[in-house]
C-alpha cells in the first residue's frame, strides 16, 4: 500500500456470539447487525450517524431477511436515509471482505467515513420448499435446510464442507488427537480471556426478552465458550466420515448468531475531527484455489496481504486465523510455519463461535484487542471461505 492514502479503524464493536437456537435466536441477522453498527458509531463521539457515508456489510444466509439486509442494518442502527449500503456475500470471508471494500472506497476518495462488518443469524435461517412454486402435485416433497444448502455445502461437489476438512487432515497428516488437543486449547484460551475481561471492550451487550412477565436478560459474553468438556470432546464420534474420520462436532466450529462492525476513516478526516484511531490498515490480500481445498486458501492469502503491506512474516506479531474447523488452523499454521503462541491467543471460532457473515469482521475486531492487550504492533487476520477462497488483512495497533 506504499504511496496510497492511509485508512484507519477508529472503532470496533461486536455482539456476543450466541449458540444455535440459543440466547440471541430471538433476533434476526439485521437486528444483530444494527446493534453492532450503532455501538461502533457511538464509540466515536466526534461523529454523528449522519456523518457515515457508506456501509459495506457481510451476510451469507439472507433468505427471509427482506430486501437489502445491509441497508436494514444501517437504518436500524440509526444511520440516515442517505447512507449508501452494499451487502457482501463471500461466504465466511464476507465480513472481512466488507472491511477491505470499505478501505478501498476511502482510498479512492469516494468516502471518508465508512462502516463495515457483517452479521448472521444461523438460528433464523429458514428451510426451503424448492418444488412448491412449480406445484407439489403428487408424492413426498423435500424440505431443504437453508443453513446446509447456502452455508455449509460445497456447491461443486455437493458435499458437506466437513468432508473438505477431512481431506485437509489427510493432505497434511493432521490426526484426530491433534485436532482435539487444538480444540481444547482454543476453548481454554477463550475461557481465560473471558474470565479476565479481555473481550469486555469489544463486546457490546445485547438485551433479549426474559419471557412473559420476566425482566429482560442482558447477554454480555459468548455463549459457547463455557461448554468445554475435555474428556467428552475426545470421545465424540466423527460426524462426516464414519470410518477413519477425524473431524467431529466438538473440534469444528459450531453454528452461531452474531454481528461485528468497524468504523473506517480517512487520514484527513481523522485529523479534522481529532479522532484517536485504534488501528491502521496496512494491506490485504485475497486468494483462491480448487473449491474442495478451500481450507488452506488462507496460506495463499496471508502472504499476499503481508506483501501488499510492504512487510515480511517476521514483522507479524500475532495472527487470527478463523477456525472453521480445528484442522483449518492447524494446516495453515503448518503451511506458514507459525508458532502456536502467535495464533488465536484468546481462542478462536471453535470456542467463540462462527456466525458465517460476521466472522471475518469478528476476527479483525479481536485482533485489535490482541494487539492492544499484548502491547504488540502488527497483526494479521485470515479466513477461508467456501468455494475455494480466502481473505486476509494486516493492521497496525495504534491503541
Amino acid at each position: 500500500m506504499s504511496g496510497l492514502p492511509p485508512v484507519y479503524i477508529v472503532s470496533a464493536a461486536r455482539t456476543p456470539v450466541g449458540s444455535f437456537l440459543g440466547t440471541l435466536s430471538s433476533l434476526s441477522a439485521t437486528q444483530l447487525g444494527a446493534h453492532a453498527i450503532k455501538a461502533a458509531v457511538e464509540r466515536v463521539p466526534q461523529i454523528k450517524p449522519e456523518d457515515v457515508e457508506e456501509v459495506f456489510f457481510g451476510n451469507v444466509l439472507s433468505a427471509n431477511l427482506g430486501q437489502a439486509p445491509a441497508r436494514q442494518c444501517a437504518i436500524g442502527a440509526g444511520l440516515k436515509d442517505t447512507v449508501v449500503c452494499t451487502g457482501v456475500n463471500k461466504v465466511c470471508a464476507s465480513g472481512m471482505k466488507a472491511i477491505i471494500l470499505g478501505a478501498q472506497t476511502i482510498i479512492t476518495g469516494n468516502a471518508s467515513i465508512v462502516v463495515a462488518g457483517g452479521a448472521e443469524s444461523m438460528s433464523n435461517t429458514p428451510h426451503y420448499l424448492p418444488q412448491l412454486r412449480g406445484g407439489a402435485k403428487y408424492g413426498d416433497q423435500t424440505i431443504v435446510d437453508g443453513v446446509l444448502k447456502d452455508g455449509l455445502t460445497d456447491a461443486y461437489g455437493k458435499e458437506h464442507m466437513g468432508l473438505s476438512a477431512e481431506l485437509c487432515a489427510e493432505d497434511h497428516s493432521i490426526s484426530r488427537e491433534m485436532q482435539d488437543e487444538y480444540a481444547i486449547q482454543t476453548y481454554t484460551r477463550a475461557q481465560k480471556a473471558t474470565a479476565d475481561g479481555v473481550f469486555a471492550n469489544e463486546i457490546v451487550p445485547v438485551e433479549v426478552s426474559g419471557g412473559r412477565g420476566k425482566p429482560a436478560v442482558k447477554i454480555t459474553t459468548d455463549e459457547e465458550v463455557k461448554n468445554l468438556n475435555a474428556e467428552k470432546l475426545k470421545t465424540v464420534r466423527p460426524v462426516f466420515k464414519a470410518q477413519g474420520g477425524t473431524v467431529t462436532a466438538a473440534n469444528a466450529a459450531p453454528l452461531n448468531d452474531g454481528a461485528a462492525a468497524v468504523v473506517l476513516m480517512s487520514e484527513a478526516k481523522v485529523k479534522e475531527l481529532g479522532v484517536t484511531p485504534i488501528a491502521k490498515i496496512l494491506g490485504w490480500g485475497d486468494a483462491a484455489r480448487e473449491p474442495v481445498r478451500f481450507t488452506t486458501a488462507p496460506a495463499l492469502a496471508i502472504p499476499k496481504a503481508i506483501k501488499h503491506a510492504g512487510l515480511t512474516e517476521k514483522d507479524i506479531d500475532f495472527y487470527e486465523i478463523n477456525e472453521a474447523f480445528s484442522v483449518v488452523a492447524l494446516a495453515n499454521m503448518k503451511l506458514l510455519n507459525l508458532s502456536a503462541d502467535k495464533v488465536n491467543v484468546f481462542g478462536g471460532s471453535v470456542a467463540i463461535g462462527h456466525p458465517l457473515g460476521c466472522s471475518g469482521a469478528r476476527i479483525v475486531t479481536t485482533l485489535s484487542t490482541v494487539l492492544r492487550e499484548k502491547k504488540a504492533k502488527i497483526g494479521c487476520a485470515g479466513i477461508c471461505n467456501g468455494g475455494g477462497g480466502a481473505s486476509a488483512i494486516i493492521i497496525e495497533n495504534l491503541a
